[in-house]
């Protein structure tokens, strides 16, 4: 990879539409106060982690574009579960129970979604409880929230540290939803392979072999990387060639792709092997893709050892989240 592409790389992945989505938090996280690691409630993270006896209820949203529900709404209906269930797996939690909102201009257009988001909470085993339903509505349009647990010890946004190695794990038994960049590795798979992939992560935490993860969202893997960076303060390379990837999808193409099972985890080096092995267990592809430090500088480096900057943290917020809260505005 030339300096020339590297560098254009950095820019592409600044300039993603998924990238572009998630700028928009930051402006919210200032307008509504939000705080960072000190406040009662972080956030920042996948889910809002609420201290409750000896663990956490984990309680998390996801909402969908009204293009892609109108497009393919069994799918749409179906990431309402699958996706909510992520966010609650980096956090090192088990998922409880989730519940949807949904609108569509009549019976008729709801009964995809619908069977979408039933079909994925029986085959992860997580009850649909209840919701909101308006089917006279002008447009179709979905959220669905999930309420979670998790034990004392998080995966959590605001833990990676300097020295920790990076980890990409993404299911690569799928396929494109084409036209689209979701990569679906989770329909027609069997229910327990699902879940026991899911509970890997809850397992690392457990266990003490992981301190912070984040799963791979719209921002892709790189974008994702910059959220989980931000949050924590730190900086890091990044080698975008050692992302576990199909050997037919082109790189530039697969850093901008939605994966149904991807997780970054930062992990102390000699944590390191144990985590692979789990993943491998599971059939999981799983690799160290970087390093973290303190320098506040999301970088991708090539295998010649060129290095471009993505995203300079001490010169301008992406999400608003960092460990010292919301930044004003530049």
């Amino acid at each position: 990879m030339t300096a020339d592409s590297l560098q254009d790389l950095a820019r592409r992945i600044r300039d993603a539409r998924g990238v572009a989505h998630k700028r928009d938090i930051d402006a919210v996280v200032r307008r509504l106060g939000l705080g960072g690691r000190s406040a009662a409630i972080p956030v920042g993270d996948d889910c809002a982690a609420i201290p409750d006896g000896d663990g956490h209820l984990l309680f998390a949203i996801e909402g969908f574009l009204e293009g892609f529900v109108a497009a393919d709404p069994y799918f749409a209906g179906y990431c309402g579960v699958m996706v909510n269930l992520s966010d609650v797996a980096a956090m090192g939690g088990r998922p409880l129970a989730v519940v949807d909102a949904l609108w569509s201009r009549d019976a008729a257009a709801a009964d995809a979604v619908l069977a979408g988001l039933c079909d994925a909470a029986a085959l992860y085993g997580v009850p649909v409880v209840g919701g909101h339903t308006n089917t006279r509505a002008e447009a179709g349009n979905l959220a669905v929230a999930v309420l979670g647990r998790a034990g004392r010890r998080l995966l959590t946004s605001f833990d990676a540290a300097p020295g920790d190695v990076l980890i990409a794990a993404i299911d690569l038994r799928g396929r494109f939803r084409e036209p689209n960049p979701y990569w679906d590795a989770s329909t027609g798979a069997p229910a327990e392979r699902l879940r026991g992939d899911l509970a890997v992560l809850s397992g690392l935490a457990d266990d003490g072999l992981c301190a912070a993860a984040k799963d791979i969202s719209m921002a892709g893997a790189l974008g994702t990387a910059l959220m989980l960076l931000e949050c924590s303060g730190v900086g890091g390379v990044i080698d975008p060639q050692a992302i576990p990837r199909p050997p037919d999808v082109p790189l530039a193409r697969w850093l901008t792709a939605f994966p149904s099972f991807g997780f970054l985890l930062s992990v102390r080096p000699e944590a390191v092997p144990a985590v692979l092995a789990r993943f491998a267990a599971r059939d999981v592809a799983a690799a160290a893709i970087g390093r973290i430090d303190a320098s506040r500088l999301a970088r991708v480096r090539d295998a010649e050892g060129e290095e471009a900057v993505v995203w300079d943290f001490g010169a301008e917020a992406l999400i608003g989240c960092g460990r010292d809260g919301p930044k004003a505005a530049s």
